[in-house]
């Protein structure tokens, strides 16, 4: 078990990702709450033994909650100061929406009463929100109380939190990205503090640039006297984060600072999710932000232009499967403007597909296994919804920003998304045949065509053949006098080296030397 208090010098793999932003946002003295790390270590030998492990780590757990409250001046859970706490996963390999986190805990009628000194409302919002988080992640019935003991609500949240592990979307994520089931969860214990306190607060995520295209601009969402579970979730309209820099231009700016610090500390473009409590900055978490195939390209050599990566780090960054993604079929603009347009919404990962939509996800599985192209669309994905995502081509959500689940999720298994489409998509689109364009933020009547470009077509991608072919073991053209490689995929890459070419010709030659590096580098 480790204190987050900027000290620490644990690896990633110990603290999950999570432990690890904080600790980073701490050494380098940003505002961050005070927290502390159950190790992954730990997460493994409770999925094992679930009560050895709890009984073995519980009088630490209750040493670092006093700390906690040495730290915050105030009492887990007791008048006349309450401190609260959130218990949030933290795995080493980010997998975003899958597994628990619960807020607001150690709330119970003393300290609800305590809050209600300063404002009833306040109180009465932040009791109603445990108790529903609570009760749908531990498992309360309905006709049962939760307990009034904070220790015994920290005890069975941290519980919940390790055994979400292996919750049924979190082992179909894992299986889909290729996560190592046995890397398992830290869990990370945070001192509250409260975007919906009141005037002057509210929780919000930046990213440091946009995830989408790769533009060198932040992309961010604001939600004035909410918390963050409301942002992430999608399940709420929230506003652009320029919103904030309107209402508290020196919170902002402060925000933007501390954004721009985190991606030299971290050479690369940083999500931030931020809470601004009575006009104070927070910030809860920092990660290397989920981004798409454009994206990851720009990105990249952005970061390698301002000196952050060197060329072989650039090269890292980008994946076969990234340039697989840009050079597949694209929406020619022809094409789309003779369309009918059926809904309008944010861009959330680009690319276009073309399916049925169904908005249940058991019918939308269903389809998928009859051979369908499917397009999953909903008010509002969840993390329940990870399956039918996976099944799907496209996903469409009426309501959520950039960094909803949908967003964000979308992004991570690659799948065109449009979010925030507006109220009534769902019913309007259901079952009709409709082309969702991921990079313009548009569905379209009927499957529409689609043709291809090339790896020459782009700069981005012939700058990063350039810098390739200085460093890869296997030099890729796309045409010369070379033994000709018709075959990209890793076992003809592999055989072509093990035959000792240097130089091949490909149709594809930047996924051809990149799939090169990886196997170097394995």
């Amino acid at each position: 078990m480790v204190l987050l208090d900027g000290t620490a010098s644990h690896p990633r793999e110990l603290l999950g990702n999570k432990g690890h932003g904080i600790e980073v946002m701490r050494r380098h003295g940003l505002p961050v709450p005070p927290a502390f790390c159950i190790t992954t270590e730990v997460g493994l030998r409770y999925l094992a033994d679930p009560r050895a492990a709890m009984d073995a780590i519980w009088d630490d757990v209750l040493d670092r909650m006093s700390w906690l409250e040495a730290q915050t001046s105030r009492k887990f859970g007791r008048a006349p100061h309450p401190l609260l706490v959130s218990v949030r996963s933290g795995a080493t390999q980010s997998m975003p929406g899958m597994m628990d986190t619960i807020l607001d805990l150690g709330i119970n009628d003393q300290a609800e009463q305590a809050l209600a000194a300063g404002s009833p409302a306040f109180a009465r919002d932040t009791r109603r929100r445990f108790d529903r988080m609570y009760r749908r992640i531990v498992g309360v019935a309905e006709h049962e109380s939760v307990p009034a003991d904070p220790y015994a609500q920290l005890r069975a949240g941290i519980e919940a939190v390790f055994a979400s592990w292996n919750s049924p979307r979190a082992v179909a994520y894992r299986a889909h990205s290729g996560i190592d089931d046995q890397s398992g969860t830290a869990v990370v214990v945070q001192a509250m503090v409260f975007g919906n306190h009141g005037p002057n607060s509210g929780s919000g995520v930046l990213i440091s640039r946009n995830p989408i295209t790769g533009d060198n601009e932040p992309l961010g969402e604001w939600l004035p006297g909410g918390q963050g579970d409301d942002v992430v979730s999608g399940s709420v309209e929230v506003g652009p984060v320029s919103a904030l820099r309107d209402e508290q231009p020196a919170v902002y700016d402060e925000l933007m600072d501390s954004a721009r610090r985190l991606e030299r500390l971290e050479s690369d473009i940083q999500e931030i999710e931020f809470t601004v409590e009575d006009g104070k900055l927070w910030l809860l978490q920092t990660r290397a932000a989920e981004r798409s195939a454009q994206a990851a390209v720009r990105l990249a050599l952005q970061l390698r232009h301002e000196g952050l990566i060197d060329d072989a780090e650039t090269l890292r960054r980008v994946t076969p499967t990234h340039v697989q993604t840009l050079l597949m079929p694209a929406l020619q603009p022809e094409t789309r403007l003779a369309a009918k347009v059926l809904a309008r919404g944010l861009p959330a990962c680009p690319g276009v597909a073309s399916g049925k939509a169904y908005t249940d996800v058991d019918a939308a599985l269903d389809a998928a296994e009859r051979g369908e192209s499917v397009i999953l669309v909903r008010d509002h994905t969840r993390p329940e919804d990870v399956s039918g995502m996976l099944a799907a081509q496209g996903i469409v959500t009426e309501i959520g920003g950039a960094a909803s689940h949908a967003a964000v999720v979308s992004r991570e298994l690659g799948r065109v998304a449009v979010v925030g489409c507006g109220p009534g998509v769902a019913a309007a689109l259901a079952g009709r045949s409709i082309t969702v364009d991921g990079a313009k933020g548009e569905v379209r009547e009927g499957n529409l065509s689609l043709s291809a470009w090339s790896e020459n077509d782009t700069p981005e991608l012939r700058e990063l053949a350039d810098i390739a072919r200085r460093i890869s073991p296997l030099r890729a053209h796309t045409a010369g006098e070379h033994v000709r490689l018709d075959d990209n995929t890793e076992a003809a890459v592999a055989a072509a080296l093990k035959t000792g070419h240097t130089d091949v010709v490909s149709a594809t030659p930047l996924v051809v030397m990149l799939t090169a590096l990886r196997l170097a580098d394995s």
